[in-house]
């Protein structure tokens, strides 16, 4: 009979680490604040101590030149998994990532592999302001050669990052900070699905949410508080920001009268959002009834001050909004917001999150 076991966001990537370290003896865990004390938000904890300093270990403040030894690592027959505790410290790897460890597979008519995972983290909270807080997911899902993957649930991310490590070739593997503490069933027997493909999180008959990594779960908290109104949403996880899953969101709109709904955590202009709406028009534009609604950040750097932040995201309230205002229930606004709302901070995710790392 198989085990499911509960468990977070963060517990799941550590024990898929601790699993890939256990499976392939050539894979190395290699980033800034692998071994820290606060073992990146708990996820490499004790990892060091069970593998040894050789295998899992720190790095120096040189992201360009660390990625290019973990690409001839890779190329010489290890599985590196390496950690950017922010997606913004990738910008300073991009020659690499770009130039070299995406494009080798091809430039070598398939006879070079690159099995390569990074490891960043997006998300918002504590101030971290502009250089520290940026989701550029939409930016790598444009590299030819890269795959990207966001996963939002534990199982996922658990199941996702020991597929990332078993490629060969390299994945961009994004967290959003809040999620870690997000708990979740994992089943470790569950068969491999491989890193393509949409999640149906919410089953629904009047309107198609779409989201990406931490925007499921605003939409899983409107869908929610909606149906206790009357309004039954359908909420699709777009874990996989390349290649995107357009089909899976053509078949919920056929069973939720050609409504759609997308939500990212990212500014508009940067939003794969964007990618998503125009891959569905193209392809299966008659199935929407009306025009489409795409949730993101504004248009403007993330601002450092809590109180400007408190303004700049998006979330639950909304998505509602938006979905009331698309089924014509728009009476239903007020009730709708008064039972979404919340006296933590947008800075902060729920009262057990105590910092940033």
């Amino acid at each position: 009979m198989r085990e499911v076991e509960t468990m977070t966001y963060g517990e799941a990537i550590r024990e898929a680490l601790d699993d890939a370290l256990a499976q392939y003896p050539d894979m190395l865990l290699i980033g800034e604040g692998v071994p820290d004390p606060k073992t990146i938000f708990a996820t490499t904890q004790g990892l060091r101590e069970k593998y040894g300093a050789e295998r899992v270990l720190d790095m120096p403040l040189a992201e360009n030149g660390m990625t290019g030894i973990c690409i001839g690592a890779a190329l010489a027959g290890m599985r590196p998994v390496l950690v950017h505790q922010r997606i913004d410290f990738a910008l300073l790897s991009v020659d690499q990532l770009i130039n070299n460890a995406a494009k080798w597979h091809y430039m070598f008519d398939g006879q070079q592999k690159v099995p390569l995972v990074i490891r960043v983290i997006i998300g918002r909270g504590w101030g971290q302001g502009p250089q520290h807080s940026q989701s550029l997911q939409a930016m790598f899902a444009q590299v030819p050669g890269l795959k990207v993957v966001m996963p939002t649930t534990a199982g996922d991310a658990y199941h996702f990052m020991l597929e990332a490590i078993a490629d060969n070739n390299p994945v961009l593997f994004i967290e959003h900070r809040w999620l870690h503490h997000v708990q979740g069933e994992v089943d470790k027997l569950r068969p491999a699905a491989g890193l393509s493909g949409a999640a149906l999180l919410r089953q629904g008959t009047d309107i198609t949410l779409a989201a990406f990594s931490h925007m499921s779960i605003e939409a899983l908290k409107a869908a929610t508080v909606l149906a206790r109104y009357g309004v039954d949403a359908e909420v699709l996880d777009m874990r996989c920001v390349s290649s995107l899953d357009v089909d899976s969101v053509a078949g919920s709109l056929a069973k939720t009268g050609g409504k759609l709904l997308v939500a990212d955590c990212a500014p508009e202009m940067a939003s794969i959002g964007h990618q998503l709406l125009s891959k569905l028009v193209l392809a299966h534009g008659h199935g929407l009834q009306q025009a489409p609604r795409l949730i993101a950040y504004p248009n403007h750097p993330v601002p450092t001050s809590h109180f400007v932040a408190n303004e700049y995201y998006p979330g639950a309230e909304q998505i509602a909004c938006a979905v009331l205002d698309m089924v014509g229930r728009s009476e239903l606004t007020a009730s709708v917001i008064g039972a979404l709302q919340s006296d933590l901070p947008k800075d902060q995710p729920d009262r057990s999150f105590v910092g940033p790392f």
